[in-house]
């Protein structure tokens, strides 16, 4: 079952650490900063409750969509077996099939050992989510570390300004000195950890890579002796347009996915 998936040690510590930031960056700082009843009180709380919101449901999203399964009684065509993205046999041909599910394995789709299956298009098996990272909840992982960014970057924002703004000369309260920094160091750490997974995978998602190619890219670049010719990248914006969908206007909606084919093959660059 998968709410199952939320009995996870990892899972409920995201939940306890999204909690405590909301309260903290509210009703201690911005209470602090400007109060909660007045006018900049209450547009700071409006901005970062949406943020808050937008990044627990991303992640909820993330923690109960299926990532996506090979279907039973999948059979490759030609041309898919010849793919170069497929995983490499020590022999070095290509595995056509899975040998822990001993079933044939469509372009991109790799064997979680986590989950004990294969996954379409996958990227990575995420502990905090107890979830892969694969076809059809790709797009809500890149929406959830987005707005983690961007809700830790203005968590940050309001501890910073709130430190900033006290006059710590003659205000002698140790604990709120080491609440202040405390606070500040997390909502800072949280904010260049996420931003760097953001920007990652951005680049990941304007090439159309998974974590698993970037890593097999830098690799053979790492070697200086094979190229790695990324077959699935069609141009930036589509690349785009195939993990977020066409309508821009729903670029930002985690669960806007009906743009979302099987999985069983891809667009190329040839």
């Amino acid at each position: 079952m998968k709410l199952k998936r939320f009995l996870s040690l990892p899972v409920l510590s995201v939940f306890l650490l999204l909690g405590f930031i909301y309260y903290v960056t509210i009703f201690i700082f911005i209470e602090d900063l400007s109060g909660l009843r007045s006018s900049a009180g209450l547009v700071n709380s409006l901005i970062f409750s949406l943020l808050a919101f937008l990044c627990v449901f991303s992640f909820i999203a993330c923690v109960l969509t299926d990532p996506g399964e090979v279907p039973s009684g999948y059979t490759p065509d030609v041309e898919e077996n010849q793919s170069p993205d497929q995983e490499i046999k020590k022999n070095g041909t290509p595995a056509r099939t899975c040998d822990k599910c001993s079933a044939h394995k469509p372009p991109r789709a790799h064997h979680c050992r986590v989950c004990g299956r294969c996954v379409l298009r996958m990227d990575h098996h995420c502990t905090w989510i107890n979830n892969c990272v694969g076809l059809r909840n790709y797009k809500s992982f890149l929406l959830l570390v987005f707005y983690a960014t961007l809700a830790s970057t203005y968590s940050a924002i309001v501890i910073v300004s709130c430190t900033l703004q006290k006059d710590w000369g003659s205000f002698g309260n140790l604990r709120a000195k080491n609440i202040h920094v405390g606070c500040g160091l997390l909502s800072i750490s949280l904010c260049l950890t996420l931003g760097s997974l953001f920007i990652w995978h951005v680049y990941l998602t304007s090439r159309n890579m998974t974590t698993i190619e970037g890593n097999r890219a830098g690799w053979l670049a790492r070697r200086s002796v094979l190229s790695y010719n990324h077959r699935y990248d069609v141009g930036a914006y589509k690349n785009f347009t195939l993990v977020l969908g066409p309508d821009t206007l729903k670029w930002l909606w985690p669960t806007a996915n009906s743009h979302i084919k099987d999985g069983l093959g891809f667009p190329t660059s040839s």
